[in-house]
């Protein structure tokens, strides 16, 4: 950037601006992390938790249509386990806005010549590099437990990125809450609890034509559901549906994909709009 730009800032390309700022607020979001280690460690910790008391405990309770034995449970859960995860990386958004906003951070932000858009877009970009460690982690927790892919490394590559595409997403919702409520601890109840019903209401963990019939077209129609099918297909794993010519079966892949666009496609604007309210005050 030229001296010229800088003494008329009306020369500065918006576009190049926003993702500058983004790129230094996504490393400060990261530069926090090895500061803040119980963050780590409770973060990984819990869908550890996930895998080896639904794999060991609840593994031979939950029969897998056509999938005989422990380990296609086994096979089965895993990405319902990443989903979940990702789609808790609300809570992550959500509580870090939420702190920013309660010490006075954001209007600090506000203050100075940043793109507004760039001090959402870093926060969540921060979040979706610290997600992809923890996936890693979750990753080595499946091989441990008998979890692998069968449809090559670059399938499985491909539904790794819609993992991260589908915590992008859900981080600009936990953002817009952030941005919303009052507090660190309302935003990390306001993040979570409407997330437990739509994971369990989901075939997450359950095969959709376990449930009862009412609940199964809404099961399979859950964006939770079409990331875990979608992960299911690439990764080459038990995949049963209520509704085997349905959409959600034929095509999970692009069915997942619509339902990342759609949630960034209103979120992302809302969360923006909600930033410039939030810190007009």
């Amino acid at each position: 950037m030229s001296a010229a730009d800088i003494d008329d800032p009306g020369k500065v390309n918006p576009l190049g601006r926003a993702i500058s700022d983004a790129g230094v607020l996504a490393w400060r979001t990261l530069k926090r992390i090895p500061r803040t280690p119980d963050m780590l460690i409770y973060a990984t910790i819990q869908p550890i938790m996930f895998v080896l008391l639904f794999a060991y405990v609840f593994g031979n309770a939950i029969p897998i249509p056509g999938f005989p034995g422990p380990r296609a449970y086994r096979e089965f859960l895993m990405a319902g386990i990443f989903a979940q995860t990702m789609a808790f990386a609300v809570a992550s958004a959500s509580v870090g806005l939420a702190d920013d906003m309660s010490k006075g951070l954001i209007d600090r932000f506000r203050s100075l010549p940043m793109a507004r858009s760039g001090v959402i877009a870093g926060r969540v970009v921060g979040d979706v590099v610290f997600n992809a460690f923890v996936m890693l982690v979750m990753v080595i927790c499946g091989f441990i437990v008998g979890w692998r892919w069968h449809h090559g490394f670059g399938q499985a590559l491909a539904a790794f990125g819609i993992l991260l595409l589908f915590a992008f997403a859900m981080l600009w919702v936990g953002a817009l809450i952030g941005l919303s409520v009052g507090s660190p601890e309302v935003a990390a109840s306001a993040g979570l609890i409407w997330l437990f019903p739509l994971t369990f209401l989901s075939n997450a963990f359950v095969p959709t034509p376990n449930l009862p019939s009412g609940l199964q077209p809404v099961a399979e129609w859950n964006p939770i559901s079409s990331i875990v099918a979608a992960c299911r297909h690439l990764f080459g794993n038990p995949s049963p549906f209520a509704s085997p010519d349905g959409f959600p079966a034929q095509h999970p892949v692009w069915l997942s994909l619509i339902w990342c666009a759609a949630i960034i496609a209103v979120f992302a604007p809302l969360a923006v709009r909600k930033y410039r309210s939030a810190t007009s005050r």
